[in-house]
């Protein structure tokens, strides 16, 4: 059976927390969306959108994203 494309909103709703929690990281270390995306490295407009919880990053991406920003993994899931 093929699997919906759209996600259940829990999920969308538990994404955008996670992008939330992302955002108060990014902020309270003082640090831009523009310097975090350079890091990663991504381009801006695709972490933004994760910072919205409009896009799924891979782990490895979210790992990279805890590393530049300086906090742990579990600090943003």
């Amino acid at each position: 059976m093929p699997r919906s494309s759209a996600s259940p909103d829990w999920v969308l709703a538990r994404r955008r927390a996670v992008g939330e929690k992302i955002r108060a990281a990014r902020l309270n270390a003082e640090l831009t969306q523009e310097a975090v995306a350079l890091a990663v490295p991504m381009d801006r407009a695709t972490y933004v959108r994760i910072e919205q919880g409009q896009a799924s990053p891979l782990l490895d991406t979210l790992i990279a994203i805890a590393d530049v920003i300086g906090v742990p993994l579990s600090e943003l899931v």
